[in-house]
């Protein structure tokens, strides 16, 4: 099958103190979040200059995989589209367009199933070809990729990295962003019941663990943003190490397993937030490093494109089954994944 480019698509981040604000914005529109909570979350911003390193990274990431596709013979130009901040989707989506893209693969930066992971990536596809028209460009988005081996290979060595600069006997920590219990329940197909999210992050977590040797550690849980009355997933990472210093551990290895790059959320709640608490407590900390600095991880985009556009037999360590590609925004099965039901949003 023929494709013209790779669309890579992100969540997006502000790149300036004047960006913050109507970043957070188009992030929480129709959400009903209460505006000092939007105040509290613009100084985790303002805190490093109003900037994200999402962009930044993406952007580095995306130079990285364009070397790889030119150094395995793959002709695709790369385009950059966000669904929060610029470079928008839909303009990006436009460009393709205009430069006679027919028909593009895309890789979501996102490797799990879920509503927040994976269906919210199917909407901006689908809200992106909407606004450029019936031209637009045929879009494939590329399957969920945490259990490939190369992601695993990645957080692995970083795990060893993290752990080396600990006393032995460190407890390994992985975390994830948190999302509402209901939000989880509904994440996936409903013939699998649901959890598809949470039980995705516990396999890599485990796939990491075991490529690593360590037999005993936690999977908790980080950024939760809803109000108190929904429960959302738990233990929360910073309540978490308070827990584990009660229990005699001195020294936390935290691996940011849910997430591809440095978010916002991994530099505040784990490099700010974790470590201050585990540093009140007494407690060494290391925060294991992200994938998409790695080598591996251009190496597994082209591998993702490379399935598609040279028919090669998907890697995976997992018997999950392969979910997440799916054509123009369509769902990978009926009811996969469904949106939460927000107060006052009409059915």
């Amino acid at each position: 099958m023929s494709f013209d480019a790779l669309l890579w698509l992100s969540f997006g981040g502000p790149e300036g103190p004047a960006d913050v604000r109507p970043f957070l914005e188009n992030v929480t529109r129709g959400r009903g979040v209460p505006p000092e909570r939007l105040d509290e979350v613009e100084q985790h911003y303002q805190h490093f200059g109003g900037v994200s390193p999402i962009n930044r990274l993406n952007r580095e990431a995306i130079a990285a995989v364009e070397a790889e596709l030119a150094g395995q013979g793959v002709k695709l130009p790369v385009y950059f589209g966000n669904r929060n901040w610029h470079p928008m989707a839909e303009d990006t989506l436009g460009k393709m367009l205009a430069d006679g893209v027919q028909r593009a693969l895309v890789f979501p930066t996102s490797a799990y199933g879920g509503y927040s992971a994976c269906r919210q990536y199917d909407e901006d596809i689908e809200r992106a070809r909407a606004a450029v028209g019936p031209q637009a460009p045929e879009l494939v988005k590329l399957r969920q990729f945490f259990d490939h081996p190369l992601f695993i290979e990645s957080f692995a060595d970083a795990v060893r990295a993290a752990l080396a600069t600990l006393p032995e006997g460190a407890r390994l920590v992985f975390t994830a962003h948190s999302v509402p219990i209901s939000a989880d329940k509904a994440a996936g197909p409903p013939s699998e019941g649901g959890g598809r999210y949470s039980k995705q992050v516990a396999e890599a977590s485990r796939l990491v663990a075991d490529a690593v040797g360590v037999t005993e550690y936690d999977v908790v849980w980080q950024s939760r943003s809803g109000p108190p009355r929904i429960p959302w997933l738990d233990p929360d990472i910073v309540d978490h190490i308070e827990a584990l210093h009660s229990q005699g551990v001195t020294a936390v290895a935290v691996c940011p397993i849910g997430f591809v790059s440095d978010h916002l959320e991994v530099i505040w709640d784990l490099d700010n937030e974790a470590a201050e608490k585990a540093g009140e407590l007494g407690m060494a900390f290391a925060r294991v490093a992200t994938p998409n600095s790695d080598p591996r991880f251009a190496q597994l985009v082209v591998e993702l494109v490379r399935e598609h556009v040279e028919g090669i037999e998907p890697r995976k360590l997992s018997d999950f089954p392969a979910a997440g590609c799916t054509v123009n925004g369509a769902p990978c099965a009926p009811l996969c994944c469904e949106p939460a039901k927000r107060p006052g949003k009409p059915s």
